[in-house]
């Protein structure tokens, strides 16, 4: 699977200081930031109904991530949030990690981002129809981040509206078969294109991890699931 989407970041963007490396090549010197680079128009739905959003994942010494548990829900999901009107997705990851985690941008440091949109499409009966305009999916940039101080730095209460009521280190993998269905494929893209940025990280997704084998498992389950009832009916 090739994807033209990371760089290592050299420099710690902790500061927000608008300056990027340049492109994707490895070793090419950092560049300015133009203006349109990575501006959002007003319109933060763009024609095809895809709303911008950044996905974050914080990363410790060790190489496991924050895998957060979602406010008065049993499912876990890495921090993620839309891109407002104006925001450049930098400023967009710093604000939703603050937001979400309690982190500021002088807790971590960016390690790599993805180049490019990775999508999602929302089942159908999540789609607001009524809405204008509508929403069909998001499309996201992703960041990868080292924690750089100790864990008491985390605060979910951060935000009036918290995201999340509890959280753990997970081994960076392993979270894919928790991740919700419409999202799985996306949370692979992210994390096959950033886990090379990790030494301590297999760069290939175990192959019972990868999305399709668990899709296959998962019906295999449902299949057992239909017969057992068959069985009880009779």
């Amino acid at each position: 699977m090739s994807f033209r989407f990371c760089e290592r970041i050299v420099t710690n963007w902790a500061t927000a200081s608008g300056v990027w490396p340049g492109g994707c090549s490895r070793g090419a010197g950092p560049r300015r930031i133009r203006a349109n680079d990575f501006c959002m128009s007003g319109n933060v739905i763009d024609r095809s109904g895809f709303r911008p959003n950044v996905g974050i994942i914080v990363c410790n010494e060790r190489g496991e991530v924050f895998w957060g548990k979602r406010v008065g829900h049993r499912s876990w999901q890495f921090p993620q949030g839309g891109i407002d009107a104006r925001e450049r997705p930098l400023e967009a990851m710093y604000r939703e990690l603050h937001e979400e985690t309690g982190l500021r941008p002088e807790h971590v440091s960016v390690m790599a981002w993805t180049r490019g949109w990775l999508r999602y499409r929302l089942p159908r009966n999540m789609v607001r129809r009524h809405c204008e305009p509508v929403c069909i999916g998001q499309k996201q940039k992703w960041f990868l981040l080292r924690l750089r101080t100790d864990e008491s730095a985390f605060d979910l209460n951060a935000s009036a509206k918290p995201e999340f009521d509890g959280w753990e280190w997970r081994p960076f993998w392993s979270i894919l078969p928790e991740v919700i269905y419409f999202k799985r494929t996306v949370y692979f893209q992210a994390l096959h294109a950033l886990a090379p940025f990790l030494r301590d990280v297999p760069s290939e997704c175990p192959v019972e991890l990868i999305p399709e084998q668990i899709e296959r498992r998962l019906e295999r389950v449902r299949q057992a699931g239909d017969r057992v009832g068959n069985t009880d009916a009779r």
